[in-house]
């Protein structure tokens, strides 16, 4: 009987969010709300649909495996060189080439926990030690919900190969400022590589927060991956990237590239996204707006949500997280629980918010009738 290596065998299948379609036929109603997966409710950009119309008379050939159009966007765009930008099928994907790349068994990849839910996992494929860190409240009184970067510091030693920091958190939204990051990128050894994933970066209001990629500058073992899955609404097409301010670093990861992963209709959505920027600001701004209107929608409800610099809220209701998103699930509506911990809610629509907050309300009624 042949089978796949150990770490594999015990291996947890990544869970996606719901299909709302799946959930609407599944409880009997015309339509679910999906607030799960951190997309974007706004349609693709109109330069976006174009680009693709026009990529698609191409796709009988194989994309280009080096992405050279929009390599030299990114690179303009940040004011670095070509080879400091590797693309990939999505910032995850890019996040599995730098363990690849990276970690050997016998060596350790660390990050914050509770993160982003790929990193042990990551660590695990590549044969290595995952060590986690737990986060620590960020305001006094609060629940543990942002990266403790002295402790993260602390647990590096001669095996660590690779840090993950998460900024803006996924799932809990918190982001670390300048002068913890500073301090702490200051602290890593100059042989282990830090890489700042900014997923959710365009959605970052509050200025203290830094730009990675201004960090970066200067430091030749650090990183910083972004996605065009979130505020550039490309989350079906699949594009993220890698700058480094080390060359050698972004031609390790392209050594562990999949040949030809992010397709001819992807490199060209992101270039014509890229070329978008202004009405992507605007709908950041939109999205912002609605966060803030949510995030004092729920403080009203007496529920401990913090500030958050993503385009998600995090509830943490602890154990009644399991229990609750079922309940909203019920209603129609998908979030992302974390069970024990807290749930992730997506910022949608003004519309689908009413939505999330109505059936909220009534989980809770009905759970509190039932108590």
């Amino acid at each position: 009987m042949v089978t796949a290596r150990p770490a594999v065998e015990g291996l947890p299948a990544y869970r996606p969010g719901r299909n709302p379609a799946d959930l609407a036929r599944e409880i009997g109603v015309d339509r679910a709300v999906k607030l799960a997966s951190n997309e974007v409710a706004f349609p693709p950009l109109s330069a976006v649909v174009a680009a693709v119309a026009a990529a698609a008379g191409e796709t009988n050939r194989y994309p280009d495996n080096g992405a050279v159009v929009l390599t030299a966007a990114l690179a303009e765009r940040y004011g670095v060189d070509p080879e400091q930008v590797a693309t990939g099928c999505g910032a995850v994907t890019l996040c599995q080439e730098l363990a690849q790349a990276y970690n050997d068994p016998g060596t350790s990849l660390a990050f914050a926990w509770r993160s982003f839910e790929m990193y042990p996992l990551l660590a695990r494929v590549a044969g290595a030690r995952a060590v986690q860190v737990p986060l620590t409240p960020g305001r006094p009184g609060g629940p543990a919900d942002t990266h403790d970067l002295p402790a993260l510091a602390a647990a590096i030693d001669e095996s660590t190969r690779l840090v993950l920091v998460c900024n803006p958190n996924n799932p809990t939204g918190t982001a670390v400022r300048r002068g913890e990051l500073v301090d702490f990128l200051d602290a890593v050894p100059a042989d282990t590589l830090v890489v700042l994933d900014e997923a959710y970066r365009e959605f970052v209001t509050d200025p203290d927060v830094p730009d990675g990629i201004e960090l970066m500058r200067g430091r030749p073992n650090v990183a910083v991956l972004r996605t065009f899955s979130k505020a550039w609404g490309l989350a079906g097409l699949r594009v993220g990237y890698l700058l480094a301010e080390d060359p050698a670093v972004a031609a390790a990861v392209r050594k562990t590239h999949v040949p030809f992963s992010v397709s001819t209709l992807a490199q060209a959505a992101a270039v014509a996204a890229l070329a978008s920027e202004d009405e992507v600001r605007s709908r950041c701004a939109a999205v912002v707006a609605e966060r803030e209107r949510l995030t004092g929608a729920l403080r009203e409800r007496g529920l401990d949500v913090a500030d958050s610099q993503a385009n998600f809220v995090w509830l943490p209701v602890g154990e009644q997280a399991a229990p609750l998103a079922a309940a909203l699930e019920a209603r129609a509506v998908i979030t992302r629980p974390f069970a024990g911990e807290g749930i992730r809610v997506t910022v949608g629509t003004p519309e689908e918010d009413d939505v999330f907050l109505a059936a909220l309300d009534d989980a809770r009624r009905d759970a509190d009738l039932r108590g």
